[in-house]
């Protein structure tokens, strides 16, 4: 007798789905380490030793200087077309 194996619901599915890409989006967001908050696609982090990130709001109530400092990039960087001049 073949095994028969259990099926999920279209609704499911969708709040499945739904969940897990709220748990990847919020472990692969930057977090500021004073305040919390998740710093706007275009702003800087500033990173300290240890890795810890800072936003651009926190940055002037730390006395230390940032070992560099980046900008947030938006999800769809790295998924954009680049143009390359061809050699001829």
């Amino acid at each position: 007798m073949p095994r028969i194996l259990p099926t999920i619901g279209e609704r499911d599915l969708e709040r499945e789905l739904l969940r897990k890409a709220t748990v990847a989006l919020r472990e692969s967001s930057t977090h500021c380490r004073d305040c919390g908050r998740t710093p706007l696609t275009g702003e800087r982090v500033h990173i300290y030793t240890r890795g810890h990130r800072v936003c651009e709001l926190c940055r002037p109530l730390r006395r230390e200087a940032p070992e560099r400092s980046e900008r947030v990039r938006g999800g769809e960087s790295g998924a954009t077309v680049r143009v390359q001049v061809s050699a001829r």
